[in-house]
């Protein structure tokens, strides 16, 4: 009978343990999901509807340009992800784009969330949706932009970092140790960025080439760059939990400043494992697709650095909704950017208007595929920082004579 009672006697503090801890994880989901749901656009700097008359998309080549028009003749473009936009242009131009046309622009925000559902949008959730509306929502910052005299980044929010300090990213795979750190130093010297990312691992569960490289580039990495050199890891899914928590504990011993998607990007309850094991700061969210994973994988404690990648979470308004639960839970946001084009254009008005922006920003090289000018920057990496454009929308001016080639895309 005492058993009996101590057994309940148990059970109960156990269950008031439990309950406490759910409403405390409860309490913790509301202040995200209320950061999520603060509006982003400042409306209030229109004062009239901003009617969008003409949503194109327009292909030179496999380059594409999205431009949109206003019933008042303003114009915004914007240069999609077009490594993607190849295979994805398809649904861009019969599923995203003519969405847009006739709704105001100033109501973004919900049109943003609009789209998602329109015609079951929703099924194609992933690159295939939100590279397209993330082409269009660029395009309409522009135009937005230009119209307001205020650039992409003002029109999200106040300025924070009118310059963005960078790391310089690298992907040598498949290369010695010691041929990657030659490459990587070549790199760093060219931007002199004050930070860098290497990889280690495979690449989602693929084997280490050369083996034993990764444990070899480990220790090199803080040999070459010194002890005040901010490095980090990237993993891109390398490991299952046993070798990541392994791994993890080597960057410990060096001091690497974090680890980036230590196990496939959608073992969501292994991240949280491998997080929870460690001291090293888990980073991730380049490939996640949905607002509530991230919500979760930040309830749950197992991200410290959110990484929402502009193109693939469908462009900065989604993307800053990451960032405020982010902060809600006192992360920073390092967003992931991909792509050709003018992807790092994008990040850096992004980053420009983040409270809880990382310290260093990524940086894979300046691409002048596009020919544009810009009075306000060099867009060059200056002692390890690019300067934000303060022009209004994006601040630059494609050349018009390669505008003119691209020629609208047809069904």
């Amino acid at each position: 009978m005492s058993n009996r009672r101590d057994f309940l006697r148990t059970a109960g503090a156990v269950g008031v343990l439990a309950s406490a801890s759910a409403m405390a994880n409860d309490e913790r989901l509301a202040k995200l999901d209320t950061a999520a749901k603060r509006p982003v656009l400042k409306k209030d700097l229109f004062a009239e509807p901003v009617i969008l008359e003409t949503v194109e998309l327009l292909r030179h080549g496999d380059n594409f340009i999205c431009r949109v028009r206003s019933t008042e003749g303003a114009q915004g473009l914007s240069v999609s992800h077009n490594a993607k936009m190849v295979d994805l242009y398809p649904v861009a131009i019969n599923r995203v784009l003519p969405f847009f046309v006739k709704k105001d622009a100033r109501e973004l925000d919900a049109l943003v969330d609009e789209v998602y559902v329109h015609q079951s949008n929703y099924k194609l959730q992933g690159l295939a949706l939100w590279i397209p509306l993330a082409t269009v929502e660029f395009a309409i910052l522009d135009l937005l932009g230009k119209i307001a005299g205020r650039s992409m980044g003002q029109l999200l929010g106040e300025i924070h970092h009118p310059q963005v300090a960078i790391y310089q990213a690298n992907n040598f795979r498949g290369l010695s140790a010691e041929e990657s750190i030659r490459r990587i130093e070549r790199s760093v010297k060219q931007s002199a960025a004050q930070a860098v990312k290497f990889k280690v691992g495979g690449r989602m569960r693929q084997v280490d080439r050369p083996r034993g490289r990764t444990e070899k580039l480990i220790a090199l990495m803080r040999e070459t760059f010194g002890p005040k050199m901010t490095i980090y890891a990237d993993a891109n899914g390398a490991y299952n939990v046993p070798e990541a928590i392994r791994i993890g504990r080597l960057l410990q011993e060096q001091q690497i400043d974090f680890y980036e998607e230590p196990v496939p990007f959608d073992w969501y309850e292994e991240t949280r494992q491998v997080a929870d094991a460690l001291e090293i700061p888990i980073a991730g969210g380049e490939q996640e697709p949905s607002l509530r994973n991230f919500r979760w994988l930040i309830g749950k404690g197992a991200l410290q650095i959110c990484q929402p990648d502009l193109f693939y979470f469908g462009g900065m308004i989604r993307s800053l909704r990451v960032a405020r639960m982010a902060q809600a839970a006192g992360l920073t946001c390092t967003p992931h950017i991909s792509g050709t084009g003018l992807g790092y254009l994008y990040m850096l008005h992004f980053v420009s208007a983040l409270p809880n922006a990382g310290p260093f920003h990524e940086f894979k090289g300046l691409s002048r595929d596009i020919p544009f000018a810009c009075d306000s920057s060099s867009l060059k990496s200056e002692a390890g920082r690019i300067t934000v454009p303060t022009g209004p929308g994006d601040g630059l001016v494609i050349a018009p004579d390669f505008l003119r080639k691209h020629k609208p895309v047809r069904a």
